[in-house]
């Protein structure tokens, strides 16, 4: 049996505090570790998530920028809350049994093949106004590489179709992401001819919208994104950040710059890009070694 994630929050919170005396500090610092991660997974329990899963949130801390202690903080963390899990029977394995800042450094993410995108873009149908803003977030987000959290902060304002481009601020940092011509046609007809019917008033400014014509939020895209999986009967565990891996390994894959590839990702350091040459065959990495300055 699988508690809500709020509902073993809440136990494991009463635990910190009653069994382990744990101090104002630990306490904050754990829950908000939990939290973070929840939010990351947004529509998925914190019970259910795999090791595979805490994997792919400490590459995402890696790709942001926080340090080495930060990391290990919320190994920690995650190792007394699924600890604390498996004691009480709520699961059956410690997903973070095994983790260690050091190791996730060389964890290589999933991605999706050439045609896993080909079958999962294809999945929203365009005749349909839902359908059709499915399939703008969708190839938008493999078309740009964009963090789920940088999808859903658009504003109209952001989108550039004169200039085949969208803005997107990370870090209080501004950078421009060219699209293909393909997703930006779905994207410009989203704008003309669905978001007007589904926005509430005229002042929204939010770029996608929900049915209620309020900002999509992170969880929302996620069970879009879950959805289209399940009726393209991809069996691997889609996340919006698998699509943010596969346009970075696929870009590097025929051929990209990584340099480009970095500034595209809003990577500060490119040691977080270079991440993703490990997916790269050899002999491209080979090339790319040989020919790039900074390689």
């Amino acid at each position: 049996m699988v508690a809500h994630s709020e509902n073993t929050l809440n136990l494991f919170q009463q635990y910190l505090i009653q069994e382990k005396n744990a101090s104002e500090n630990t306490l904050s610092s754990y829950i908000r570790d939990l939290r973070q991660l929840e939010s990351f997974f947004a529509g998925k329990d914190l019970a259910d998530l795999s090791e595979s899963d805490l994997q792919d949130y400490l590459q995402h801390l890696n790709e942001i920028g926080k340090s080495k202690a930060t990391t290990a903080r919320n190994i920690a963390s995650w190792k007394c809350f699924y600890s604390f899990l498996k004691e009480r029977e709520l699961i059956d394995e410690n997903p973070a049994r095994t983790l260690t800042a050091g190791k996730s450094e060389h964890k290589l993410p999933e991605i999706l093949t050439n045609r896993e995108v080909e079958m999962l873009l294809q999945q929203p149908k365009a005749a349909e106004k839902k359908g059709l803003r499915d399939k703008a977030m969708l190839h938008l987000m493999y078309a740009t590489g964009i963090r789920v959290s940088e999808l859903i902060a658009l504003n109209v304002s952001d989108v550039m179709i004169s200039a085949c481009s969208i803005r997107c601020y990370s870090k209080n940092r501004e950078r421009f992401i060219p699209m293909y011509p393909y997703a930006l046609n779905i994207l410009r007809d989203y704008m003309e001819h669905v978001r007007p019917d589904m926005v509430l008033s005229d002042q929204e400014t939010a770029l996608f919208v929900n049915i209620n014509g309020e900002r999509m939020s992170r969880q929302g895209f996620w069970k879009i994104v879950k959805h289209y999986q399940q009726t393209a009967d991809i069996k691997k565990d889609i996340t919006p950040h698998m699509l943010r891996h596969s346009f970075a390994a696929h870009l590097l894959e025929n051929g990209a710059d990584l340099r480009s590839v970095q500034k595209m990702l809003g990577h500060s350091d490119i040691s977080s890009t270079m991440f993703y040459t490990q997916l790269v065959p050899n002999s491209l990495r080979d090339v790319y070694r040989q020919a790039h300055p900074g390689a």
